[in-house]
């Protein structure tokens, strides 16, 4: 009879990654299945260094058409998998769900089997339960079930061709990401509130943020390119001129307004949040907007009065030492909306200054009509996320979750 062990991630230190990664820990592996409903690149790289002695014999199911599964995540588990297959069920009201990890030795097999998805969320962040399932393939009834799960998994493609995709290629996942069916982890929708607040401030939402007993992890931030004029509309067609025969027009990517992510910090202090942390702490009213989470060769100086900011109309607060923009900025809390506010920029000129040679900020976001809304110490720690509207790099969102 297969050993069992329960796994609570969150509320417990036992992680699905280290549980999934304890699969690989078996004799002579012969089979890698993995399913699972949602893709990120994150995820992928958790399990990367297990899966790749084994490319052979992996096979993945990954869903699809879920607003989830990404590019990147593909791409990565295309490079691990002698066989990828998407679920494309036809419809955003069923989706493909299963979440298993199963490898098979010569004598044992062992199967990860709950909620967890192919995330970083789902396999380290989130609270999750799943179940380790340890068989003896020398016990007749183990080794019926190992059979049966892997018939069942094994029938799919044929049963359900339609449904059932192979992908051989990255540009078969370049077609998926074209008809909208998958997405691009660096042009995201923006955060979608579960609700709007009427508040005008102060600790409205005093929920504090559960403290698991797993560490967060955080996936790595991609540097954004220059931001390009805002797109402007085509002029409109007099009605009586003859309208050319349409040429094929792609699904977009995603419905909606699209955003890129294009900074994370690190956890937030009280001296960002704008709350003084001692006798002698002011309150500066801003945030410096530093290295944060951006790759080690983006420098940061720079990154966001040239790159995240250069389309603003800026002018020179001090014209010898610094200058300022405004900018249109969405706010959103723990998942509530409170509006959008026009918040003030600013950036310190020249590379000369002792500040800058000592690699800090150069350019600040002042928090003005908004720090009523951030100073809440329960934000501490929390991790603020800045997104570009990709149709209008004059305007973005702030999220702090």
């Amino acid at each position: 009879m297969a050993d069992k062990e329960f796994i609570l991630q969150g509320f417990t230190t036992r992680t699905h990654a280290d549980a999934v990664r304890e699969l690989f820990d078996i004799d002579s592996i012969e089979r890698v299945i993995l399913s699972v409903a949602f893709v990120s690149e994150s995820g992928v790289q958790q399990l990367e260094a297990k899966i790749a002695p084994h490319i052979a014999n992996t096979t993945v199911f990954a869903g699809i058409r879920n607003d989830i599964t990404s590019h990147q995540g593909l791409a990565a588990l295309l490079a691990l998998a002698n066989d990828l297959f998407v679920v494309d069920t036809g419809s955003r009201q069923v989706l493909f769900h299963p979440k298993l990890y199963f490898v098979r030795g010569s004598e044992r097999a062992r199967l990860v089997i709950g909620s967890a998805n192919l995330t970083l969320g789902g396999l380290n962040n989130n609270i999750e339960a799943g179940m380790l399932l340890d068989f003896d393939l020398l016990d007749a009834a183990d080794q019926a079930t190992v059979a049966a799960i892997e018939a069942e998994l094994d029938k799919l493609a044929a049963d359900y061709a339609a449904n059932v995709l192979k992908v051989g290629a990255v540009s078969d996942i370049d077609i998926l990401l074209a008809t909208g069916r998958i997405v691009d982890e660096m042009a995201v929708p923006p955060p979608r509130p579960g609700s709007s607040s009427s508040s005008t401030g102060g600790n409205a939402d005093a929920i504090p943020r559960i403290k698991l007993k797993v560490n967060p992890l955080r996936r790595a931030i991609k540097k954004a390119d220059a931001a390009k004029p805002k797109s402007a509309k085509a002029p409109k067609q007099d009605a009586t001129v003859v309208a050319a025969a349409p040429a094929p027009m792609p699904v977009p990517k995603a419905a909606g307004v699209q955003y890129e992510i294009v900074w994370e910090s690190k956890p937030l202090t009280l001296r960002d949040l704008n709350i003084p942390d001692g006798a002698n702490t002011n309150k500066t009213g801003s945030i410096n907007l530093d290295k944060g989470l951006l790759p080690a060769d983006v420098d940061h100086r720079h990154y966001f009065r040239e790159e995240i900011f250069n389309q603003l109309d800026w002018s020179g607060a001090n014209a010898k030492t610094t200058e300022e923009a405004y900018a249109k900025f969405h706010l959103v809390i723990k998942g509530i909306s409170y509006g959008e506010f026009d918040l003030r920029i600013g950036h310190t000129i020249g590379t000369e200054s002792k500040a800058y040679k000592q690699n800090n900020a150069m350019t600040r976001l002042s928090w003005g009509p908004v720090k009523t809304h951030v100073g809440n110490p329960d934000l501490k720690d929390r991790t603020l996320s800045l997104y570009r509207d990709l149709a209008d790099p004059t305007r973005f969102v702030l999220e702090i979750d």
